[in-house]
């Protein structure tokens, strides 16, 4: 009998840790600097995994780089001749990789600002891009429904995934790169081997399938947070392909918002949303714990500094805005 009842003690005592660890107290995020630059929607924020520069990519075929922590203008990248959809860091956050409306992604090397490579193939819209860990490869997907991992060192194209059957609105790579997922208006999300370009795995809500409008793969690489044109959020268990948690209350109908993790301080789920504002989960409970104004126009991207609480957005508006939790 003893041991029974230590055993349930044992188990209350656990419950009580995962509690305490859901209370964590609410973010209180302030506007500090709006930056503007930019003549037209801003597409993309994205700070570099050193902490040091904000890149913001728009529709007026500019990348602009800032200090990340004092918002000052830094640098143009110029050489797109249409709009910027996505833009990535590679993990020395030396080199900056950018997906296009002029079919092309390119690399940038921030030190020089100058366009090292120009990867051509896609045959429409290149919506979306990211690096691999080692930052030897990049993936990118297009309105032309291919999902593409290309050399970085070559600028050659290794492989075209015949992912989905409409557009590849984002691609991701997992912690150690072996891993690429992407999402699509078709409403799947697949999950790719990234040596054979196998489809190992697919994400589907049965029920609704609604367009995936974002995908990305959690830092410690076990889960994947999609964004979906019925106003949700969704993170998944990408091993056992079960949605575990959903994240509702903000607006997202139409425009790929970007969302991301905070773990700075308390595990948070941040997104971009359509009613101007910018929505942060509990990533636990899913509760709203905070909504951020400011913004004059749909919140298209959002970026989580890696070490200090600070985030970024981008909007339709053509500002972009640094807010900090001090």
């Amino acid at each position: 009998n003893n041991n029974n009842n230590n055993n349930n003690n044992n188990n209350k005592a656990n419950t009580t840790n995962k509690r305490k660890r859901d209370d964590t107290p609410p973010p209180d995020y302030k506007l500090k600097y709006t930056l503007q630059g930019h003549e037209m929607a801003i597409s993309s924020v994205k700070f570099s995994p050193d902490g040091q520069w904000l890149a913001s990519a728009a529709a007026d075929n500019f990348i602009i780089i800032w200090h990340a922590i004092t918002g000052q203008y830094d640098q143009t990248l110029l050489g797109h001749t249409q709009g910027i959809s996505d833009i990535a860091w590679s993990s020395n956050s030396k080199y900056l990789c950018s997906a296009s409306d002029d079919r092309t992604v390119r690399v940038w090397e921030i030190a020089t600002g100058e366009c090292l490579k120009v990867l051509k193939g896609h045959t429409n819209y290149v919506f979306c891009c990211n690096f691999n860990p080692p930052s030897t490869l990049i993936v990118s997907g297009s309105h032309d429904e291919s999902v593409r991992i290309w050399d970085v060192k070559t600028g050659q194209c290794l492989k075209v995934l015949p992912a989905h059957s409409d557009p590849v609105t984002a691609v991701d790579f997992n912690k150690d790169g072996t891993l690429i997922v992407s999402g699509s208006y078709d409403g799947v999300c697949r999950i790719w081997d990234t040596v054979k370009g196998q489809c190992l795995k697919t994400l589907i809500d049965d029920d609704t399938n609604p367009p995936v409008s974002f995908v990305k793969f959690s830092p410690n690489g076990k889960f994947i947070l999609t964004g979906t044109l019925d106003n949700t959020l969704r993170l998944w268990n990408h091993s056992n392909t079960k949605c575990l948690k959903t994240y509702t209350g903000h607006k997202n109908e139409k425009y790929c918002c970007f969302s991301t993790f905070s773990v700075t301080n308390g595990k948070w789920i941040v997104s971009g949303s359509e009613d101007h504002l910018i929505y942060i989960w509990n990533l636990q409970t899913r509760n709203v714990v905070q909504k951020l104004e400011g913004h004059d126009n749909v919140v298209l991207s959002v970026t989580a500094h890696p070490t200090q609480n600070i985030i970024a957005s981008g909007s339709l508006d053509t500002t972009v805005k640094i807010w900090f939790d001090l």
